[in-house]
């Protein structure tokens, strides 16, 4: 017999899960395990199980319970004899368990093993104990078990032991040697997420990533840790937080020189080469394992910070950079700030000048973005080489502002970059963008910056590039260090607050009711924000006396002065109000719904879903918004609400909606992105085995696709929504659409090439299903993010996590995710040219799938295998399992399998020099992928017929085929165009 409740609460009788019975049941087995042997009298029971109401009846219903555990534990016990498992014992009950029974005892024992090991000073030891024993939790401590119970202390202090193990771990770990680093690192990631407010373990977290080399994700950690003790309880960080920065910060430093050139001359981590096809094969459609040439595999990740080539070298046949122009548009309201805009004018250098950066800073709503976005279109011709716009989202009210690594990556994606180009580290990433922009003259605009920190790896080289930056902050970080100059923009006077009116209004209305106008501005204090919602209304209404627009600002306490004191937040709310209260009714409970949105956008099919209304009805009401100024449409059907404007309406929300109705409209919302993006997968890849969902919620409109480009172009679209959906519902949800939303993602970020973003969001995965004890979440997330690991070259930690995976999927008896791990594990195998090992996982899963009558997954398994036959050189082996491949998916009417399969078998018939009969099997793919718009592997299919005709000495009908794949690589963002547009600049 084994317990468990170091996670769900479970009981197994030899290998038979036994059910546990009602909740009342499940929570005092729960509380007799946790202590572990030791005797809880009967007025504890009552308390814990029904806290200060127990009925008359309690101590007669704690019987029954017992008398029915009883029973489970022992079903051999004869009726009226002493149980010598649950046993009386001082006026209460004590279940009498082992060691070797109960998951908690066997996590103790081992952490006493790791304390001896410590003592005897063997550090390796007492970190293979601890991480024996933390492997040994499932999530939260007998999780499943009522709140209300689940809440009491005695849980608690065990999920405390959990923590203590993780530090003591991470704390071992600098003397006990790299091996185990990954694997702790897994753990202590966990968490911490789990615990944002413990600084210590925060604190190992940040040392174990500094003594790992990953200094600039340690040090991104801090950041993030200290913006949310800041925010959400308003402390900074402590002396153990501040030791482990300043730790991470000596080990981030060069030792001499130019930081820049320090992270150049770093090498960026580069995946071992391996063939493309490796790359594609399985977290794509199971059911279409296509293959990549092995030249377009190779070199993923180039190093961004060696040096450039010579006019003789391999950069010179480089593609020219990009030119973006990314400058939001310069509004025509834009008045006054001479005095401001003739400072700045005096900051920007001369040719061969160096520039410094530029900060604009002031309060909420007083106009830095406008005043910076009107500058930046004035200076735009002195910049011809790009002018470049990143929103950093310092004060964004989800807390989710920008990091580091995110707004590089967005910069280096306007020039051009593919997304395999990046390097995955911050410090690299810096030294690729500051020598892309050497020698180039670049505007760069970089808005709402919360802290020095965070615009610091943004700065370009100063010479010849200018970098722009507003924020509430001072940043006197960036003057003291990096000699910024710096504005901090005040109000406006009277004048240029009469000429603002004046050029929204027009001047004729604002003079003929003057001291309507002072009144307007005196009320508003200045504030352009406030000022431009005052004028929206009165544009809307012309007929409307500004009198009374006055009269209803001064009815709003008085004035705006009764809000002194209090955050720029308040300043405004009084001109909001007004403002809402002038919308339709229907309009209102919109703008209102809108503040449940994850952002950072919201198309309209989403919004009919928040409001429960049809699509015709929410563009009206979306229309009205946007005419309010309450809401901004960005490009065609996809509207986003500032963020003061998103902070009133949550105010509203919360104070106008039940609970209920926002309860039920935020559900809608979830479902309306799950269910589109499960209907995406499917159209994506309509073979291969996806989650199960529960019905959606009455009034949702999820997305219908007609073909595979439909679903992948709405993945394009929504992907920075579904990702932040993800992160909101891990961080403020009970992560069950977290889950959920990343298993229906896998695919797409996969294809895409998006594996950073795979990594990251498949670790919220698994940190959202483990806090919910879900075994099914675990087993997908652990799944899927072993295999984005795998991608990234991480190859311990894919292991790690492959492992964890199919333990979870054979505890869920889940044969079909059981085979799927076998086929990652199979990638992992080939790619590190174990092929033998690959075969042996492909037949595992081949003979699950059969258990399991999966046939159509079987035909992709027996197509991976043909594919391992052709890295081994086994041809015509190759060509009978591609043909086994291609019979099967015929019978199911799998097209995806079936182009997959006859595109290995061109290449098993190129390999052995049959070309005719190559570009036969080619061209049949070829018609399959684009009759079902599949365009990744299309561009796939391509780049093999090129190397047919490359073989039959036809480069021009090569190149002709490289062009059209790289067209289609380079359309949807894939890293794989980089070896493409390699291959075309060899062929001249």
């Amino acid at each position: 017999m084994r317990f468990q409740i170091l996670g769900p609460l479970r009981l197994w009788r030899g290998s038979a899960d036994v059910r546990l019975g009602p909740p009342k049941q499940r929570a005092l087995l729960a509380l007799l395990l946790a202590h572990a042997g030791q005797p809880v009298p009967l007025h504890e029971i009552v308390d814990a199980l029904w806290h200060e109401d127990p009925p008359a009846t309690a101590a007669n219903v704690v019987h029954r319970h017992v008398a029915a555990l009883r029973r489970l534990l022992e079903p051999e016990l004869v009726s009226g004899t002493a149980s010598s498992r649950l046993v009386r014992a001082s006026g209460g009950y004590a279940l009498q368990v082992s060691g070797d029974e109960l998951d908690l005892l066997r996590f103790r024992a081992l952490c006493e093993d790791a304390r001896d090991a410590a003592r005897r000073a063997d550090p390796a030891r007492a970190v293979e104990s601890l991480v024996e024993a933390l492997d040994l939790w499932r999530g939260p401590s007998a999780s499943g078990i009522p709140p209300e119970v689940r809440a009491l202390p005695v849980f608690t202090a065990i999920d405390d032991e959990h923590v203590v193990a993780v530090k003591e771990a991470a704390g071992h770990l600098p003397t006990a040697g790299a091996a185990l680093t990954e694997r702790v690192l897994v753990t202590l990631r966990q968490s911490a997420a789990h615990h944002p407010f413990d600084e210590a373990l925060q604190a190992r977290l940040v040392e174990l990533l500094a003594a790992a080399g990953r200094q600039a994700e340690a040090l991104e950690t801090y950041r993030t840790v200290r913006a949310r003790l800041a925010e959400e309880i308003g402390l900074d960080p402590g002396p153990e937080l501040r030791a482990a920065h300043r730790a991470a910060l000596e080990q981030s430093r060069p030792p001499a020189g130019d930081p820049a050139e320090a992270a150049a001359a770093r090498p960026a981590r580069t995946p071992s080469a391996a063939p493309a096809r490796d790359r594609r094969t399985l977290a794509s459609d199971p059911s279409a394992p296509a293959a990549l040439s092995p030249a377009a595999a190779t070199a993923l990740v180039t190093d961004p910070a060696a040096p450039p080539a010579t006019a003789s070298g391999p950069a010179a046949d480089a593609p020219e950079p990009t030119h973006p122009a990314q400058l939001p548009r310069d509004l025509r309201a834009f008045a006054g700030r001479g005095a401001e805009l003739e400072h700045l004018d005096t900051l920007v250098p001369g040719p061969g000048e160096p520039a410094q950066a530029v900060v604009i800073s002031g309060m909420a709503g007083v106009g830095k973005t406008t005043l910076a976005v009107h500058w930046a279109n004035r200076l735009a011709p002195r910049f011809p080489d790009g002018q470049v716009y990143v929103d950093l989202r310092g004060f964004h009210l989800s807390g989710a502002a920008m990091s580091g690594a995110e707004a590089l990556r967005a910069l280096l994606d306007a020039f051009g970059v593919p997304v395999g180009r990046i390097p995955a580290e911050l410090g690299a990433q810096a030294a690729a963008y500051r020598r892309l922009l050497a020698g180039r003259r670049v505007l760069v605009v970089l808005d709402n910056a919360l802290d020095s920190e965070q615009v610091r790896p943004l700065l370009p080289a100063p010479d010849g590039c200018l970098a722009v930056v507003t924020s509430r902050h001072q940043l006197q970080g960036l003057m003291a260090v990096e000699g910024a100059h710096a504005l901090t923009l005040r109000q406006p006077d009277e004048d240029e607050a009469r000429a603002l009116l004046g050029r929204r209004l027009g001047e004729d209305r604002v003079a003929r009711e003057e001291g309507a106008a002072s009144e307007i501005i005196g009320l508003c204090e200045r504030l352009p924000l406030a000022l431009a919602v005052v004028s929206a209304r009165a544009a809307l209404n012309p007929g409307y006396p500004l009198a009374a627009i006055a009269g209803e600002l001064r009815a709003g306490h008085g004035s705006l002065d009764a809000f002194s004191g209090e955050p720029p937040l308040a300043d405004v709310r009084c001109v909001f109000s007004w403002s809402y209260r002038a919308l339709t009714p229907e309009a209102a409970r919109l703008f209102r719904l809108l503040a449940l949105h994850p952002g950072p956008d919201c198309s309209v099919a989403a919004a009919a879903g928040l409001a429960a209304v049809r699509p015709r009805q929410v563009r009206a009401q979306l229309t009205e918004l946007v005419r309010a100024h309450l809401l901004s449409e960005n490009e065609p059907g996809r509207y986003s609400l500032h963020g003061l404007l998103r902070a009133y309406a949550a105010e509203l929300v919360e104070e106008l909606d039940s609970r209920q109705d926002a309860e039920a409209a935020h559900t809608r919302l979830l479902d309306h992105y799950l269910h589109s993006a499960h209907a995406a997968e499917a159209a994506l890849a309509p073979h291969r085995e996806r989650i199960s969902l529960h019905r959606p919620a009455p009034h949702t409109l999820p997305e219908r696709f007609p073909d595979q480009k439909a679903a992948a172009d709405w993945f394009d679209r929504e992907r920075a929504v579904l990702l932040a959906a993800v992160d909101h519902d891990v961080r403020r949800g009970d992560g069950g659409y977290g889950w959920r939303l990343a298993a229906v993602l896998e695919l797409y970020l996969d294809r895409n090439g998006r594996w950073q973003q795979q990594r990251t969001v498949q670790t919220a995965a698994v940190t959202a299903a483990q806090r919910g004890g879900d075994l099914t979440g675990q087993a997908h997330g652990h799944r899927a993010l072993g295999f984005a690991l795998s991608r990234l070259g991480q190859w311990d930690g894919a292991d790690e996590h492959l492992h964890r995976a199919l333990q979870l999927s054979e505890e869920l008896r889940d044969t079909c995710g059981q085979a799927r791990v076998h086929r990652y594990w199979a990638f992992v195998a080939n790619r590190h040219g174990r092929h033998a090992d690959a075969l042996d996982h492909y037949r595992q899963a081949l003979e699950l799938y059969r258990s399991a009558g999966h046939l159509n997954a079987e035909g992709s398994v027996h197509n991976e295998v043909g594919w391992t036959y052709l890295l081994l050189g086994a041809y015509d082996k190759a060509l009978d399992e591609c043909g086994r491949s291609l019979a099967v998916h015929r019978k199911t009417g799998d097209p995806n399998g079936e182009a997959a399969a006859w595109d290995s078998l061109g290449v098993a018939h190129l390999r052995l020099g049959r070309l005719d009969r190559a570009l036969d099997g080619f061209r049949h793919a070829l018609a399959l992928y684009r009759r079902i718009r599949d365009s990744y592997l299309e561009a796939d299919t391509l780049a093999h017929i090129a190397d047919t005709h490359l073989a039959a000495g036809r480069t021009e009908n090569a190149a002709k085929a490289l062009g059209q794949a790289l067209e289609i690589l380079e359309g949807i963002g894939h890293p794989d165009a980089e070896g493409v547009r390699g291959r075309l600049l060899e062929l001249g």
